[in-house]
This record gives C-alpha cells, structure tokens and sequence, in this order.
C-alpha cells in the first residue's frame, strides 16, 4: 500500500534547522515526502494539473518564504491545488497569507504553530517596550556614532507603568509574564475574560477605549484578519495618553501607518518598538526619520530554537492528519 503524498512548499533554505535527511525521516514513516522544486507560480500551478508531479499530494506544508516562489496562498492558488489535497499545514502563528475562506469552501482543513512562537514573540515584545520606553536605540545610535550622551535626555522607567494588551492569547500572556518582572501594572482586553483566570497579576477591561486611556504603553497582539486590517488608527491614538508608547508584535497591517506616523509627529507618542510592517520587506521612508523608535525586521520568531520547534508542530500536525487522527492545531475559523 503506498503512502500519502505530503509536498513541502518552501524555498530551498527553510528546514535549516532540520535536514532533508531528518524532515523525511520524521515524515517519511508515514508519508511519500515531495520537495518544492518549480520555478515560479506558473509552474506550481501546471504541477497541480491533473497527471502533474504534485497530482495525489493530500498534505502541504507552507512557510511564509515560499511566497519568493509561488506566491501567496490566495483563492487563486488553493482553487489550483490538486482535488486530492486535504491539508495545509503552516510554520506561523499567523496565517494572513492563506486564505482560509477559500480552503474551507474546498473542504481543505489548515493548522499552524501558536504555541510554539509564543516565547520568542514575548521576547521581542518586551525588548521593544523596555527600548522605547528607555530610548535605548537613540543611545546604541549616539555611541556608534562617538556622541556618547550629547543630546540625549532622560527617558522613562518601566516600573509603576501600565501597559495595556491588546489581545492576551499565548504570546500577550507571555509578554505580561516578562513585563510583571519589570514591576509593570498589566491590564488587556479580550472579546471576554480568560477563564479559568490567568495564574498572573492582570485586569481584564471591556472597552478598548478605556484600556487606552489607562495605559502608559498599549501592545498590540491580534491576528491580522477582515476586522482588524486597519482596526488601529487615529480614533484609537485619539484615546491614548498623552506620551504614550505604541508595540507591535502582530502584524503591521493592523495599524493605520498614517495615523501612526501622524501620533509620532504630534508628540501623541512618545515612542513606538515596531517589529512588523504593512507592505515588508519594505518599510515606510518616513518611519525610519524617527530616532525615538525602535524598527526591528520582523524578528519575532528568528530563533534556532522556536524555528525548531516550529518546524516540529508542522510535522506533527502532518503526521496526525495523514494517520488519520485529525490537526493538532487547527486554525480557529474551521473550529467553529
């Protein structure tokens, strides 16, 4: 009896942290394993023709770096695949770049890695908090540059702070965690409380407006979706504090980059630690003018470690499925 086809669709350097030799071996148990190996969307889509090469592939693993290759995961290209696919499983917690709606019309169930990102997201999300609120890019800038402290005034402390979560799922969680030892206040909103109560000092608040206007630093940690695309613009900037600090983990398209930009300018933000971006890898000019901020390239998960263990839950979720046991991690909208 052969084994169901399970297609890796990532370009040639992901699975740095597991080799070929090792992805096979851990797939290769229960499946046929099919390695990327077109030019270009075009030819992806000719593979997925009936009596093409990928023809009788039930499970995909996908990885953000494949769009280099084959583009995004649209309703063009899940509407391509060959009948036969069951599965999508994704390496990221989000999963903006597949369209969920289209796979599910298709019968095409998707997974991705939530739990596996948590730690390395919180990381950097503390690290641009602490940055911001301290002004330690503007003090790392005037070293490199031999100004030593020429210039430069004196920031703000974490302790006593509120910082405000946006969003309190595995990564907000462990954010509040990191920021609790800084002897921040943490308060967040949900669509509802976290039950059973979180096993750590916070409070939960019901209206967004009033989270904002409490918070001397608000996070934003919210999957990128029709409702929330743009959802933080000048009407929620309006209800911050005064000198108030803007993180963003999630993604950049979550916020109006305009009225970001305008916040800066206006003093309504005192300082901003942005690890996410609209249209990456390209960053707006006009952000990169502000020295009071913190930019980094989308580094919330470029870890050894998380990338592994990221890799590891794709496996798993392919192989649970493939053996008939159903995804470990499916994505919300089909566990409704």
């Amino acid at each position: 009896m052969s084994l169901p086809k399970v297609l890796i669709v990532a370009r040639p350097q992901v699975g740095v942290i597991w080799s070929k030799e090792e992805q096979k071996s851990k797939l290769g148990k229960v499946a046929e394993v099919l390695d990327l190996d077109v030019a270009d969307r075009a030819a992806f889509f000719e593979a997925c023709k009936a009596g093409g090469k990928y023809d009788g592939v039930v499970g995909i693993y996908r990885h953000n770096d494949s769009v280099a290759t084959v583009g995004l995961f649209d309703k063009e290209l899940i509407n391509a695949l060959p009948s036969s696919v069951k599965y999508i499983c994704h390496n990221g917690a989000g999963y903006d770049q597949i369209d969920v709606a289209a796979a599910t019309a298709r019968g095409i169930e998707v997974s991705h890695t939530p739990a596996a990102v948590d730690d390395a997201t919180a990381t950097v999300g503390a690290y641009l908090a602490i940055s911001a609120l301290r002004q330690f890019y503007r003090a790392e800038q005037n070293v490199r540059n031999g100004r030593w402290k020429s210039g430069l005034e004196p920031a703000s402390d974490p302790e006593g702070k509120t910082v405000g979560i946006i969003g309190m799922g595995g990564i907000g969680s462990a954010l509040a965690r990191r920021l609790l030892a800084f002897d921040m206040k943490v308060i967040y909103h949900n669509r509802n409380p976290i039950k059973p109560e979180p096993n750590f000092p916070c409070t939960y608040v019901a209206n967004v407006d009033d989270l904002l206007a409490q918070s001397d630093v608000v996070s934003l940690n919210l999957p990128l979706n029709e409702k929330t695309k743009g959802s933080f613009g000048k009407a929620q900037f309006d209800k911050m504090k005064q000198g108030s600090v803007l993180i963003n983990t999630a993604r950049g398209a979550v916020v109006d980059e305009e009225a970001f930009i305008a916040a800066l300018e206006s003093g309504k933000l005192f300082s901003a630690g942005i690890d996410v971006f609209p249209d990456e890898p390209n960053v707006n000019p006009r952000l990169l003018e502000f020295d009071n901020i913190t930019l980094l390239p989308h580094m919330g998960t470029e870890t050894r470690d998380t990338q592994k263990k990221m890799e590891l839950l794709v496996f798993d979720n392919l192989i649970s499925a493939v053996t008939g046991k159903g995804l470990l991690n499916q994505v919300p909208e089909q566990r409704k």
